[in-house]
This record gives structure tokens, C-alpha cells and sequence, in this order.
């Protein structure tokens, strides 16, 4: 089962649109979602949960037309956009005593298992809790009102590197069972290296690339090598080409790889084909 299933919804700003993203996750899978900022990852989170309405295109999260029965959407979704910042004075425990009302199927045990593993302290107020801290509640109360999708919106980015490992082996356990899955946006994509199955990148509001991790991987190529291996044929090809005074470095697409005979290769990281793809390049 498709537990996201988005056809073309376009959403128009003045100076920026979705064009026609459409993205699909089946049960018990990672997808990484990836792409610099202002590129319209958050925009199509928003438009899943209609917290952004979209102008055009169809949502179904878990089964459920957005437009038929966004309660149903809302309670099987849990969405995680970095931190909570409302009601800074109030403290964790009053906070989550008015939240839990709102899910029918709230899990006061899990609940309870996951303070104690990020330490979380329900007698401080909001504003007492460290960018860290408030990411891990929010995921607490994500994760105990059994949802079968998780929206994670750039949820790490204020974690350490402990803490961040930690939240993947609770996604990965999250999915174990085959019943659930999730979409992460993140910047840190040495965590989705970790735990992705799939990648989504979207450019400037347009989808680029949807598909698993390893081929989206394999479909680049990393090469560099001297000034005078800078071919006319070479440099028409490159992704991202940057050139300094020992020479040049850039990405080709795997079926131009006979252009890099005789040049240095390496298989690029999701950071490398970040940083080719959003790199202006030399002219």
C-alpha cells in the first residue's frame, strides 16, 4: 500500500512555484527528501498535512484523500519540523496533557519509554529546553499516537552527532515491521546515507530525481583531472565544474562516462551531488 501518494500539486508564490511534484512512498521504507533550501521541500511537506493549500494536484497519505478526510490524514501522520516553538512557559508535562486529546489512539506507554530514552524533563517549560531537546519531544509525540507515516522536516539539524544516531535507529526500528514509513527532509545527508532507502531532490519547485538511494547514487560520476584534459566535449558535460590553478573538478551522468577516459573517477556521496548540482560552475 501507498502510504504517500501525491500527483502534480503545484502551489504559486511571488518568485517561487511548485511545478507538478508528485512523490510516492510504499510501506516500510526511508525516503530521503533533499535539495537546497528555498527548492520547495518544506512547501510539499506542508501541502501533505493541507497546513499549505495547494492550487492544483491530489494528496492521498495512508489510504485517505487529503480533501475527503483530512482528520484521518492528521491522526495516522506524525509531522516533526524541527522543534516546538509555541508556548514557551508552559511546561512538557501540561503541554503533552492538552496535545494527547487531539489523537484518538494515543500511547501513553510509548510515550513514557521515549522521555526516559531522550531524557526528556516533563517539568521544564519549553523555553528551557535546548534546540536539541525540543526536537526529541516533538518526535516523542510523534511517535506515540501510532502513526503509520512520519513527515520530518530538517528534524536533526540542531542534534549532535549521539543524539542524531540515535533518532536513526528509531526510524529504523519504526519501519521494521513493514507497516510504516517515512519522508526526511534533511540537509545532513550523511544521515540519509545511514538510513535511506530512496531519494526524492527537488530543484527550484520541480522534482529531479525519485528513486533508490544506490542508483541516484550511480547515476553520477565524479572526475577531475588537468587544464589540459578540460576538452570543449568535457566541459559541456560537467555538473557543478569548478577549475583551479592544478586543474578542474566536476560530475558527468553515468552514460557520459567515456568522457572521462583518462581522467581521475570516483562515485560521488549525496553531499557531492548536492554540492555539483546547486554549484553555478565556471563559465
Amino acid at each position: 500500500m501507498k502510504l504517500i501518494d501525491v500527483q502534480n500539486i503545484c502551489k504559486k508564490y511571488s518568485g517561487f512555484e511548485l511545478k507538478n511534484v508528485s512523490l510516492s512512498l510504499e510501506e516500510g521504507y526511508i525516503m530521503g527528501f533533499i535539495g537546497r533550501n528555498g527548492a520547495g521541500k518544506t512547501t510539499t511537506i506542508k501541502s501533505m498535512l493541507n497546513l499549505v493549500h495547494p492550487d492544483s494536484g491530489t494528496v492521498r497519505i495512508n489510504g485517505y484523500d487529503l480533501t475527503e478526510n483530512e482528520l484521518a490524514v492528521r491522526q495516522s501522520t506524525g509531522y516533526v519540523s524541527g522543534g516546538v516553538d509555541f508556548y514557551p512557559h508552559t511546561n512538557i508535562k501540561k503541554l503533552t496533557s492538552v496535545t494527547r486529546r487531539f489523537y484518538t489512539e494515543w500511547d501513553e506507554q510509548r510515550y513514557r519509554e521515549l522521555l526516559d530514552r531522550f531524557e526528556i524533563d516533563e517539568n521544564k517549560k519549553v523555553k528551557e529546553l535546548s534546540a536539541g531537546m525540543k526536537v526529541k519531544y516533538s518526535l516523542a509525540v510523534a511517535l506515540s499516537h501510532n502513526a503509520r507515516l512520519l513527515l520530518l522536516d530538517e528534524p536533526t539539524s540542531g542534534l549532535d552527532p549521539a543524539a542524531r544516531d540515535d533518532l536513526l535507529c528509531i526510524f529504523q526500528e519504526y519501519i521494521e515491521d513493514g507497516a510504516h514509513s517515512i519522508l526526511f527532509s534533511t540537509h545532513i545527508t550523511s544521515d540519509l546515507e545511514k538510513c535511506a532507502d530512496f531519494i526524492t531532490y527537488i530543484k527550484d519547485g520541480t522534482i529531479l530525481a525519485e528513486t533508490d538511494r544506490d542508483s541516484f547514487k550511480q547515476s553520477y560520476v565524479l572526475v577531475s583531472g588537468t587544464k589540459e584534459q578540460l576538452t570543449e566535449g568535457v566541459r559541456q558535460h560537467l555538473i557543478g565544474m569548478h577549475t583551479h590553478p592544478l586543474g578542474f573538478e566536476g560530475m558527468l551522468h553515468v552514460e557520459d562516462r567515456s568522457l572521462a577516459d583518462g581522467l581521475e573517477t570516483a562515485e560521488p556521496s549525496l553531499d557531492d551531488i548536492m554540492v555539483h548540482i546547486e554549484r553555478r560552475g565556471d563559465k
